[in-house]
């Protein structure tokens, strides 16, 4: 005879049922990477400093300074080239964003229709990893209050605030500061906008998608607007957000199914 529960599923068995789902695997793996890579930079601040001073150029200063004054600037910061294509990347990710929304109002009003190729709550499950991400976490609150100045605006490249080490709060900068990246984390986002595509375009359109994720970032380092620190830990924010929207998604449904099952 089988035996047929009571009691709602209680904390345990949630817990365990969470377990279970790889999303959640991921996002808990992810998640403690992303600490370990903050602890290293924060350890090793050189890093950062070398990969910028790597796209710095020493210039003579032109007037009367202090002697330990640095003067110079980021050459690809300048270049008309490279400023509109940086443009372009800082646009993507809003660009795909309402094509995210026009796909699932299309679904809604015309179910038969080339928008029902892809997942409508997928959809809607990137969209919300899109806000609580780069939207709220990065630019809405770590930014905000983290105090990072950028490396242009540091005395080691040409500004005048003191250099701070990834994680560190206490930094000169007021507002829109260096940690982590908003646009890194954009560009995190976008490369996981690659498990909505169909199998049979993926091969078409990952590489480019793959690209971008790698570009942007690393633009936002030569033109002197964050340290690596910023952009990896700001890519790979986005992953660990995907990752846990996607998997607590996955685990609501599932206890709701248990919870259906169990007779009242």
């Amino acid at each position: 005879m089988s035996f047929v529960p009571t009691q709602k599923p209680g904390l345990g068995q949630f817990l365990s049922l969470a377990a279970g789902i790889p999303a959640l695997r991921a996002a808990a793996a992810l998640f403690v990477t992303w600490w370990i890579l903050l602890a290293l930079f924060y350890k090793l601040p050189q890093i950062d400093l070398a990969t910028s001073a790597a796209f710095f150029r020493d210039e003579n200063c032109v007037e009367p300074v202090l002697a330990t004054q640095v003067c110079g600037s980021f050459f690809y910061a300048g270049q008309p080239v490279f400023i509109g294509l940086r443009q372009v990347l800082y646009y993507l990710p809003h660009v795909c964003a309402v094509g995210l929304l026009a796909l699932i109002i299309i679904q809604i009003w015309q179910n038969k229709t080339f928008a029902s190729t892809f997942s409508r709550e997928r959809l809607a499950l990137m969209l919300a990893a899109l806000m609580l991400g780069p939207v709220a976490l990065v630019n809405l609150w770590l930014k905000a209050f983290a105090g990072r100045p950028r490396p242009y605006q540091t005395d080691l490249f040409g500004g005048d605030f003191t250099f701070m080490p990834a994680g560190a709060f206490g930094g000169q900068c007021i507002s829109n500061c260096s940690f982590i990246s908003g646009e890194a984390a954009g560009a995190g986002w976008l490369l996981c906008l690659v498990v909505l595509i169909p199998s049979h375009l993926r091969m078409i359109l990952a590489p480019p998608i793959i690209a971008v994720a790698l570009v942007t970032p690393a633009l936002r380092v030569a033109f002197g607007g964050h340290y690596l620190s910023d952009v990896v830990l700001g890519w790979w924010s986005s992953l660990v957000i995907v990752a846990l929207v996607m998997g607590v998604a996955q685990l609501l449904r599932l206890q709701k199914k248990r919870w259906d099952d169990v007779p009242l």
